[in-house]
């Protein structure tokens, strides 16, 4: 089958769409790019479809490249036949492939490996006829000084049957079938020991997260992807053993029929030597191959809900351009404060002592009113780890001169930013305390912008984010963020490497270029001097250019996302209603009166031309939600101060494909199940919240012992 078939058969896209986009993909176009850009020759296919096409080319190739190293190996062994080879470049699965390369695979030594050399093979091809009535005495012409009796000849010529079984294709399949359908998989839990006592089950506080898994039976096809993880977790620690069951006899049965076609002496060794392979070679390896597919499937939901939430987050309301005094509050080490200005620029930093123990509350408030005065601030930002809650409410008390907003903002992943290369080379003068500050508050100022420079793994919005593919992991996060970075648009003139290298056709070498340039040269003026950046060629400009903004750039173009190509038919638009470029953006009556039909090209058609109008109408527009004012109930301060029936308002800090936690303003987040997001049943918990949404909730139940939440979405 050829590519574009292949990616057909799995995904169901137009053949010419796959056909263009893997063309364009081919070319080095990315997804960001090809989707915004080149709308025509795709059929108008979103992100998601061309990463669908990504994806099956790069499974297409692997496949190719497998069969390539399997024809090899075979014409090296000289077994290649005609039928053999056909068999091979027809196959469009790679399980299928390894099943019919398994007769041929070179093994380690395995006991059917030895019974060939001790010469038994022709005496399993005797049992294998079915024909003999007297197997005990043919048996006996085969022992030698390998094998001792006719029951050792008889046992070898078995284990070489056994091996056959298990390299026949259609039993393989048919075990699969049994186990797709119905496979139960089963926990035990592996019992602790104290001296001479054993106990029942794992009492060590650890295992105890785990304890619903400690006997635990359902079907293999009905466990949720969460639960799976966290029962494999648990297996990895510990804590139980995880089996795959199925109805073994009535596995054995279709083999037996399969293969058993007499009832005399050579049927009963058939019968051993089927018990053994399915015990000793079939099960464990079908078994745990349907285990790993199940694995697989758990990743994949699992990653998806991680990109779902990183998209949300990276997407989070931005302040904007405000002169920001942000807080990481602490304790005993005090509380680091810094003034930004609205470039995100560090103006000045300090620490300051109003909680226990030195509980300078006095100082603190004078401290903070003089910095609000003396650098114009309009907004303050507030760490929400330890002492944010107590440093909320100083903050709430004091009379500023004018109105300021206050934020609390999540400060997962700030410690590890802090502490990384990109921080140090941003403030080489300030130890990583500052350094936090000025990451808390620059993600008021631009969530997407802070958030880039930090491992989307740190962040915390995943679910069993350590225990998933780390490959597939962070080629989906790497894609999300590229995804949201051009889809907001980046500002050439004070984006740091870190954005940059999310821009479509950058990457973070000709990232490092533009800033060099920028310091060295001074800020971009228009989007052709780009060019002029050590490296960045035409192809780099292509990818690139619709996607990086200049603002206040002569052309007011620049400052869009109207791709450089298209320059000149907006030239000629306004040309045609008499009026110059700048005053045509903005201008609705007019574009909307636009006849698009006589701009069509060979290359543009009506999709392009609709969302240059678009772009027109509002350009540069942010399609990030404006920031939102949030207090927490400020009577709860810690899980104790909770009671069932409380109605708290709340902040989606996690969604996971059971639920969502919600940080009500304490140290432990509360679960909102999926059975509490609504009155109804709900299939995606994304169709009912959104991270970082605000929402009023009712506690269900408090397990103190356990520091679990239980909540319930109010919807009144």
């Amino acid at each position: 089958m050829q590519l574009l078939n292949f990616i057909k058969l799995h995904t169901n896209l137009p053949l010419k769409s796959i056909e263009n986009t893997t063309q364009l993909l081919n070319e080095d176009c990315t997804i960001p790019f090809i989707s915004r850009y080149r709308k025509e020759r795709t059929g108008n296919l979103d992100e998601v479809q061309i990463g669908e096409v990504v994806k099956y080319k790069v499974l297409f190739e692997e496949l190719q490249k497998r069969k390539g190293n399997i024809l090899k190996a075979l014409e090296e062994q000289d077994v290649l036949t005609v039928e053999l080879k056909q068999k091979i470049e027809t196959t469009n699965s790679l399980t299928m492939l390894e099943d019919i390369y398994l007769p041929f695979k070179k093994k380690r030594k395995t006991k059917a490996e030895t019974a060939r050399k001790n010469g038994l093979e022709p005496l399993a091809k005797i049992i294998m006829s079915q024909r003999a009535t007297d197997i005990q005495s043919i048996a006996k012409k085969y022992i030698n000084n390998e094998v001792e009796n006719y029951q050792a000849a008889l046992e070898g010529a078995r284990f070489i049957i056994a091996e056959w079984i298990n390299e026949r294709t259609d039993i393989r399949n048919n075990i699969r079938y049994q186990l797709e359908k119905f496979a139960n998989i089963s926990t035990k839990v592996i019992k602790t020991t104290k001296g001479d006592v054993s106990t029942p089950f794992n009492t060590s506080e650890k295992a105890q997260k785990y304890r619903d898994y400690f006997n635990w039976y359902e079907p293999l096809n009905r466990c949720p992807s969460h639960r799976l993880l966290a029962i494999l977790r648990a297996e990895k620690e510990g804590f139980i053993r995880v089996k795959i069951e199925i109805d073994n006899e009535k596995a054995i049965d279709n083999i037996e029929q399969r293969i058993i076609r007499t009832t005399n002496d050579c049927s009963k060794q058939i019968k051993l030597a089927i018990q053994d392979a399915y015990k000793r070679l079939l099960f464990p390896a079908l078994s745990n191959e349907i285990l790993n597919i199940a694995k697989e499937k758990a990743d994949n939901k699992a990653i998806e809900v991680f990109a779902k939430n990183l998209k949300q987050l990276l997407l989070g309301a931005p302040l904007g351009e405000k002169n920001i005094l942000a807080i990481d509050p602490g304790f005993r080490s005090g509380c680091k404060i810094v003034c930004l200005n609205a470039q995100g620029g560090l103006a000045y930093n300090e620490t300051i002592y109003p909680h226990a123990p030195k509980n300078d509350t006095i100082g603190a408030i004078k401290k903070l009113n003089t910095l609000v005065d003396a650098y114009k601030i309009e907004a303050i930002a507030i760490g929400n780890g330890t002492a944010s809650r107590e440093t909320e409410q100083l903050i709430r008390k004091i009379r500023f001169k004018k109105d300021i907003q206050i934020f609390v903002v999540s400060e997962a992943g700030a410690s590890i930013y802090s502490a990384s290369k990109i921080a140090r080379e941003e403030f080489p003068n300030f130890d990583v305390t500052v350094r936090g500050a000025i990451s808390i508050g620059r993600r008021l100022a631009d969530p997407l912008a802070e958030l880039v420079k930090i491992d989307a793994k740190s962040i915390g919005v995943g679910q069993y984010q350590h225990d998933v593919d780390q490959n597939k992991l962070k080629q989906s996060l790497d894609t999300t963020v590229q995804s949201c970075v051009n889809l907001v648009g980046v500002n050439i003139n004070t984006a740091s490497v870190s954005l940059l290298s999310y821009v479509s056709g950058i990457g973070f070498k000709l990232a490092e270029n533009i800033v060099n340039y920028r310091e060295r040269v001074g800020v971009f003026t228009s989007r052709a001097t780009i060019k002029k950046v050590p490296r960045l060629g035409k192809k780099a400009f292509e990818q690139s250019a619709g996607f990086l903004r200049i603002k206040h750039a002569k052309n007011p173009l620049d400052n869009s996302a109207v791709h450089p190509e298209s320059y000149v038919i907006v030239n000629k638009m306004a040309k045609d209603e008499n009026i110059s470029v700048a005053n045509l953006i903005g201008n609705k009556e007019i574009l909307q009166k636009i006849a698009l039909e006589k701009y069509c090209t060979l290359t543009i058609g009506l999709p392009t031309l609709n969302d240059i109008v678009k772009e027109l109408e509002k350009p540069d527009l942010d399609p990030r939600e404006t920031v939102k004012v949030f207090t927490f109930n400020q009577n709860v301060r810690t899980i104790n101060d909770l009671k069932e029936g409380q109605l708290l308002p709340g902040i989606v800090n996690n969604i996971t494909n059971f639920g969502c936690f919600v940080d009500i303003g304490i140290k432990e987040s509360g679960l909102v199940h999926v059975s509490n997001l609504a009155n109804k049943f709900v299939n995606d918990v994304n169709e009912i919240v959104n991270l970082h949404q605000q929402v009023i909730v009712k506690v269900l139940a408090v397990d103190i012992v356990r520091k679990r939440i239980q909540l319930a979405l109010n919807h009144k």
